[in-house]
């Protein structure tokens, strides 16, 4: 580029979840290079979940990410995502091992969920996942981590309401929002303006899917009814320069698409972002 020309920079971060792409860490880096994505939401490679690597495993992950100029945006981690019932204190030991994971692997951010519960029974255990919660912060604060908590189907967490309950009680900087409008929309909530403005303040993460009232049936940004649109619009109007993780979630099986479904993913959202046009900034080059 010739010098004194400019070019259009995203105000938002792209990342990216590379199981989505291949179970192959480098397949997955790959294809993020090749689309000009410089982060990983680090969920599972070649066959494992992070939380089942080792240290050192997980440093081998950070010299080949950093060898190829990819750094991680979050822990994908899958704490929470156990029967509330469990042996907490058992528990708590693989969320200290997480811990360790995110610092090796350079993030400040661990994804959580607010624990499975029977449909209906969600209140009765309202007291129970804030004070687990809490444990899970106290560490994180102590750590200078932040937890994601993630709005999911089927966890405590699974509409905006108990969303808000857990964020506004634990009222933490340590523990903030991933804002997930095609989960919402599995759970027949409306993603916006009744969510998105329920838990704005709390919104540090955004995970890039969408889905269908009708069936459930996730799509890429856009074509469903999770009004990634609206989303995008009100992040840039609160002025939210974070991380836009795309989760394509394409078909049924993990990884989810492959690589041509990851590219028709991330196409339609930065089509989505180019048409909000100022979402860009002019730099010189």
């Amino acid at each position: 580029m010739n010098k004194g020309a400019q070019k259009k920079v995203y105000k938002f971060i792209f990342s990216a979840f590379g199981d989505e792409i291949a179970s192959n860490l480098d397949e997955q880096i790959k294809v993020l290079k090749k689309h000009g994505i410089d982060y990983l939401e680090f969920r599972s490679a070649n066959g494992k979940s992070v939380a089942n690597y080792t240290e050192n495993e997980a440093k081998e992950v950070l010299k080949k990410l950093k060898d190829s100029g990819i750094k991680v945006s979050a822990i994908g981690s899958p704490i929470g995502k156990v029967d509330v019932n469990c042996d907490f204190e058992k528990y708590l030991e693989l969320f200290k091992h997480i811990v360790e994971l995110a610092h090796i692997l350079e993030t400040k951010y661990i994804r959580i969920f607010s624990f499975y519960v029977q449909e209906g029974e969600e209140e009765k255990f309202t007291d129970v996942v804030i004070k687990r919660l809490s444990r899970f912060t106290e560490i994180a604060k102590k750590e200078n981590l932040v937890l994601l908590h993630e709005n999911e189907k089927e966890i405590y967490g699974s509409n905006a309401e108990r969303c808000f309950k857990i964020l506004s009680a634990i009222n933490s900087p340590n523990l903030r929002a991933t804002f997930d409008p095609a989960n919402f929309v599995q759970c027949k909530v409306e993603v916006y303006p009744h969510a998105f403005e329920l838990l704005k303040d709390y919104i540090e993460y955004v995970h890039i899917k969408d889905a269908k009232f009708s069936d459930g049936s996730v799509t890429v940004a856009g074509e469903g009814d999770g009004r990634i649109k609206d989303v995008i619009a009100a992040l840039k109007r609160k002025g939210f320069c974070g991380f836009l993780s795309i989760e394509p979630h394409l078909n049924n099986n993990l990884p989810g698409g492959g690589p041509e479904n990851f590219a028709r993913a991330f196409r339609a959202i930065k089509k989505i972002i180019d048409e909000e046009g100022e979402v860009y900034e002019n730099v010189k080059t």
